[in-house]
């Protein structure tokens, strides 16, 4: 038995770019897990044939953003909720009309670097054969240093496939639709976000055992 040592690529991302969560940053976690879950929602009951209207999908937005607000035990004027879910509701409807609307999420597949340590990498969306998504409901082009390496440890999990940032600027109106197409992974890109995964894993990580890992691994080996 292979003992390694996993984290998430969130938990990447916050290693290395790590910051204090203040009220505001609750707030617009709630917003992004009630649209997440509702655009989710959303492209799976259509590609169900289902036909859910956009108004039962808003509900269901509005019901997770107030349980994210309970939770976070924040208070939100009602003139600023009403705003956010009119922000959510019109997202929900670029949603509908972009390139992304019900395609499927991939399972996450485990990027194992030196046979030590692994990056569980799961993007939003892909169309099984030639691209990967991932979807941001903020103006993310060109994409910050936190969400690029997102991108890159979604790269080095699915090889091969060209890896798109779509990012609905749910603050205009009407709501932006921004493509990035991210740029292949340079030696030097691979390499550098290897040993970044690395370090944090081996820091962090959990220990699992290789064998019992249920997803599929893409492995790779760097030199220090």
């Amino acid at each position: 038995m292979t003992t390694i040592r996993v984290v998430a690529a969130h938990e990447v991302v916050r290693g290395i770019y790590p910051r204090p969560v203040t009220e505001k940053d609750e707030l617009a976690i709630a917003v992004g897990r009630a649209i997440d879950s509702a655009l989710s929602k959303f492209g799976h009951e259509y590609s169900h044939n289902l036909r859910p209207t956009a108004a039962s999908i808003l509900a269901f937005a509005t019901e997770v953003l107030d349980e994210g607000i309970r939770d976070a035990d924040i208070e939100v004027p009602v003139p600023d909720r009403d705003r956010i879910l009119g922000e959510i509701a019109n997202t929900i409807r670029a949603y509908r009309k972009s390139e992304i609307f019900a395609l499927p999420r991939p399972r996450s597949r485990l990027v194992l670097i030196n046979g030590q340590a692994g990056v569980y990498a799961q993007p939003d969306y892909w169309d099984r054969q030639s691209r990967f998504y991932e979807m941001k409901s903020f103006r993310t082009s060109p994409p910050p240093p936190d969400v690029d390496l997102q991108l890159r440890l979604f790269q080095l999990a699915f090889p091969g496939l060209t890896g798109i940032l779509i990012s609905f600027d749910r603050h205009s109106v009407p709501v932006t639709v921004r493509r990035y197409e991210c740029p292949p992974l340079t030696d030097g890109s691979r390499r550098e976000t290897l040993l970044l995964a690395l370090r944090i894993a081996l820091e962090v990580g959990q220990e699992k055992v290789l064998e019992q890992v249920d997803a599929q691994t893409v492995g790779y080996t760097v030199e220090p």
